[in-house]
């Protein structure tokens, strides 16, 4: 899933997107109803290409989720943000069967589902195509493999003791 440049901000409802920066604030608009405003330093912005969810192994990326929640649904939507709670827990396990319980509280797991939602409704949800972009990196590595370059074996003129570097004399001025 591609997620660049789509933000939430804490104490607005909904997911917005980024439109242009200045010295002193960001444009954002609403992916919503495409109203657009600024936001400054103090408002405190989280980037949803940088969202992931604790699993007593490692992170996994929200991007990651959301593709695993397409796919098994299909390009549809999901499950509402509004069911019952222990409905949304059983509907992530599914997905990330390791979360940790602990520290991924039930707000978290409301706005994942809204989020995706909100995204699905607004056409913001895009597959990447990871399988050609693969093929093509492993094709690069193989290629550098075949041409193997020849190193430079000189090395750098050595400094001997006796010789001294250059150095700038500096005057200082005297106080008083």
């Amino acid at each position: 899933m591609d997620l660049k440049d789509i933000i939430s901000i804490s104490g607005k409802t909904g997911l917005f997107s980024v439109v242009g920066k200045s010295k002193n604030n960001v444009i954002v608009e609403s992916i919503i109803d495409k109203k657009r405003f600024p936001i400054f330093n103090s408002n405190k912005i989280s980037a949803l290409s940088d969202i992931s969810i604790y699993t007593y192994e490692e992170e996994v990326l929200l991007s990651e989720i959301y593709r695993k929640i397409y796919q098994s649904n299909d390009g549809k939507k999901t499950i509402l943000h509004s069911e019952d709670i222990s409905k949304l827990r059983k509907k992530l396990e599914e997905f990330v069967p390791n979360y940790d319980k602990e520290q991924v509280y039930n707000s978290d797991i409301k706005k994942l589902f809204q989020w995706y939602n909100i995204l699905h409704d607004t056409k913001k949800l895009k597959l990447k195509k990871v399988e050609s972009e693969e093929v093509k990196d492993v094709e690069k590595v193989a290629k550098k493999d075949k041409k193997t370059k020849k190193v430079s074996t000189k090395q750098q003129p050595k400094i001997k003791s006796n010789q001294v570097t250059k150095k700038v004399a500096r005057t200082q001025k005297k106080s008083g």
